[in-house]
């Protein structure tokens, strides 16, 4: 609130000193726009400085000097010495019109002293007891001359309208930057902080000018949430130790379950049942192995607890190996695999983790596999554009429904199953080739499969390299 009431205060300062200020300039602009202008004192001023620069010879006559000249020849006009006790027009310049009188009575003295002589515009002034008449262009001076505006005055209207308009949009823009300079120097380090903020980066902007209550809130904001994510990460950090530590703790006695469960199952003394609950004991210990793994792995990858090992690794090798080791591993021939690998490309060379880049190709192969119970074709297929390499697993089994899919997509651990029958499975396996895809830089889509299977694609930025410079083909 104090800044919104700081704001106002300043938008009145400013409005009522940009309105005293306007009116200040416009006052000066007016004043020297009138002191430059010809109005009918420049005349009388000048009928008074010829009469000074008239003199009377030795004869009687009178010369009017270079100077008196100019003064004619500046303002075209004409000039007449009019003595007081005849009337009689004992001087004129050389220029006098004909139909200028060379008499004048007093009544004509009195009148033609307040305008004009035959249409011309006249001006005064007294010399010694004698007058003199300055006759200006008829087109000069408005007739009333007393008072008088000079017609350049009225001609250059427009120009002196365009002018007070110019000066005036250039003080309120003056007036407009100068007002706001300091609020942008205000808002400047705010809107800078502001965007720091969900980069995670600590923020303090000095509290002072007129967002100074905005500027201290921020602050408090940005010192409240480094505060939430340091106490998040001493969190994640205990749950990543509590999960490895449960893992371990639990491995000691699940090895010693599998081990006496395969002695059993090997055992002649047992009957073949018994054999076989020990066969399943076995089976089910292994699951709980490879969840509990994959539930430490996921953690510490999550956390980013997992330290990577990055090597030039060949992605086409990688995948070729994987493939064969899938083949290898299907004993009852239920997952035939085609490699669809171009055969001209035989090398894409990133910096990667060799075992994690292994991890996540087998994790796609033996999620195929989990999900298609009576078997399934898989195709691995390696590919290369000019930004990136791309690492595909399809097969053509019973695929993924909408609602799984969009799941899958947006959600990084879920429970599923291939339907309402079966039991749930946790989705750790893809969780993981995500995890390790976003460790190197990459990227893990998932969508189906022109047959209408499941496809999944790993993809590698030419350019990356966890841990190590950028990889080189």
């Amino acid at each position: 609130m104090k800044s919104t009431f700081k704001l106002i205060r300043r938008f009145i300062k400013v409005l009522l000193l940009s309105f005293i200020g306007l009116m200040l300039l416009n006052i000066a602009l007016l004043i020297f726009v009138v002191s430059r202008s010809e109005s009918n004192s420049g005349g009388w001023k000048a009928a008074e400085q010829l009469g000074n620069e008239l003199a009377e010879t030795e004869s009687g006559a009178y010369t009017l000097s270079e100077t008196g000249r100019e003064i004619l020849q500046q303002r075209n006009a004409w000039a007449i010495l009019v003595e007081d006790e005849t009337g009689d027009v004992i001087w004129h310049s050389d220029n006098l019109p004909e139909s200028v009188p060379l008499h004048y009575s007093a009544a004509d003295i009195s009148y033609y002293t307040r305008g004009y002589i035959d249409d011309y515009p006249t001006t005064t002034a007294a010399r010694g007891d004698d007058l003199i008449f300055m006759g200006h262009p008829k087109d000069m001076y408005w007739k009333h001359m007393w008072p008088a505006f000079d017609y350049q005055l009225i001609a250059d209207s427009p120009k002196i309208v365009l002018l007070f308009l110019a000066v005036n949009l250039l003080a309120i823009l003056f007036i407009y930057f100068v007002s706001t300079s300091g609020v942008l120097r205000s808002v400047r380090p705010i809107v800078s902080g502001i965007e720091d903020l969900p980069e995670g980066k600590s923020v303090y902007i000095k509290e002072k000018g007129l967002l100074s209550d905005l500027a201290a809130a921020i602050n408090r904001g940005s010192e409240k949430l480094m505060r939430q994510d340091r106490e998040l990460k001493k969190k994640e950090s205990a749950r990543a130790n509590w999960i490895s530590g449960v893992s371990h703790d639990i491995r000691t006695p699940l090895s010693m379950v599998l081990g006496y469960a395969g002695q059993l199952e090997e055992s002649g003394a047992l009957s073949e049942e018994d054999r076989r609950k020990a066969s399943i004991i076995r089976q089910q210990g292994l699951k709980m192995k490879n969840l509990i793994n994959d539930l430490n792995l996921a953690s510490k990858l999550e956390y980013n607890m997992q330290p990577l090992h990055p090597e030039p690794v060949n992605l086409v090798a990688v995948a070729r190996q994987c493939a064969a080791d899938f083949i290898n591993a299907d004993l009852a021939g239920k997952y035939p695999l085609d490699w669809k690998t171009d055969e001209n490309l035989t090398a894409c060379v990133i910096q990667g983790d060799k075992a994690l880049l292994r991890r996540a190709v087998n994790n796609l192969l033996n999620n195929a596999q989990a999900h298609n119970p009576a078997g399934c074709t898989l195709s691995v297929a390696v590919r290369e554009d000019a930004e990136s390499y791309i690492l595909s697993v399809e097969d053509d089994g019973v695929g993924i429904s909408d609602e799984q899919l969009e799941k899958l997509r947006n959600t990084p651990h879920y429970m599923m199953s291939d339907n309402g029958t079966e039991e749930p499975r946790h989705g750790l396996g893809l969780l993981i080739v995500r995890q390790i895809m976003r460790a190197h830089r990459g990227d893990a889509s998932f969508g189906r499969s022109a047959s209408g299977g499941f496809l999944a694609a790993l993809q590698f930025p030419r350019e990356q390299a966890p841990g190590g410079p950028p990889a080189e083909r």
